[in-house]
């Protein structure tokens, strides 16, 4: 049923319509997920030679939208082209909350009630969340905003997924995955033969599905491959809100604390406590700048016991306290 719907989204209803696609563009959107949508679009055109897809790009000023790199991207319509469109999608990056405001979210609810398929790429998620459009359906969004949306969202069903398409919602982690996202609705509308020309023309090997993991693997991440020392890490990842003691992490991997603590040692130069600590203010300061979760609640969310012994930790580690962070971001 999922791809019955997807066929028809992309799919030309004439052999003379030019698809629409339109992009939403927010401040501080990733370039990058951004380019890795539209040069699909661009390319099956090319290796067509027909006219399958056109796109506009927007911006709620109707001014040119500056990145998370700095670089600005010149709008090719105004918002009102949006409702011109077969597919428009939300384009985001750091800072989304801070981006997406009452008119943003009117806008996309309107462009639903019009029939337009909405979508998110990267933390354009955040908006359709927001606005009350993802209830009762899957998605999924960059992984450094997993921990936050289950937070704001917890009635959501949110996958570690590449991207998610549940019915006529689409929504995407970004990255490169939106380039995989793309050639899944073109090769749904145009066949398989093109998308996979498309790929290779992008030096792009695999079409990536849908289920494909976001994160390289953990051995990759570390530079470690010894699999008890792989099992902890992984334990430890896995309970950022409800910490694990040192013996249940050595109990779960079946070895001692002494031996836990010289594997660490080892491999990575650090006693085990100290990484859990690491990995748990880490997840605090990505919510501290990209959030507006209050300080208590990020601490209660890391796994500490209180603001003051989670101020305590975080000023030892990065030179300020949790507020100041906050201030200067």
């Amino acid at each position: 049923m999922r791809d019955e719907i997807i066929k028809e989204l992309l799919k030309p209803r004439s052999d003379s319509e030019t698809v629409r696609v339109g992009f939403l563009m927010l401040k501080d959107f990733s370039l990058l997920a951004f380019s890795a949508a539209v040069e699909p679009l661009r390319a099956a055109n090319r290796l067509s030679e027909k006219p399958l897809f056109s796109w506009v790009t927007t911006h709620i000023s109707n001014k040119s939208v500056e990145s998370s790199t700095g670089l600005e991207v010149s709008v090719s319509g105004d918002i009102n082209d949006l409702f011109k469109c077969r597919l428009v999608l939300i384009c985001s990056g750091i800072n989304v909350e801070k981006h997406t405001d009452k008119t943003i979210i009117s806008i996309v609810r309107k462009l639903e009630r019009n029939g337009i398929t909405v979508g998110a790429i990267c933390s354009g998620t955040f908006v359709l969340a927001k606005a009350g459009m993802l209830n009762e359906k899957r998605c999924t969004i960059h992984w450094e905003n997993i921990d936050a949306m289950r937070e704001e969202f917890p009635h959501l069903d949110i996958t570690n997924d590449l991207f998610e398409i549940d019915g006529t919602h689409i929504t995407c982690c970004g990255g490169t995955a939106a380039l995989d996202m793309m050639l899944h609705l073109i090769s749904q509308a145009h066949g398989a033969k093109l998308a996979a020309e498309i790929s290779e023309t992008f030096i792009h090997d695999r079409i990536r599905d849908s289920n494909d993991r976001q994160r390289i693997e953990l051995r990759s991440r570390l530079g470690v491959s010894h699999p008890k020392l792989l099992m902890v890490v992984a334990n430890m990842e896995a309970n950022l809100e409800e910490p694990l003691s040192q013996t249940e992490l050595a109990e779960h991997a079946k070895l001692s604390t002494r031996q836990l603590e010289r594997l660490f040692k080892k491999y990575m130069q650090i006693t085990p406590t100290r990484h859990y600590l690491n990995l748990r203010l880490a997840r605090a300061r990505y919510f501290l700048r990209q959030t507006s979760m209050s300080i208590l609640s990020v601490a209660l969310a890391c796994g500490f016991i209180s603001a003051s012994h989670f101020s305590k930790c975080y000023r030892e580690t990065y030179g300020c306290t949790p507020r100041a962070e906050r201030e200067t971001n």
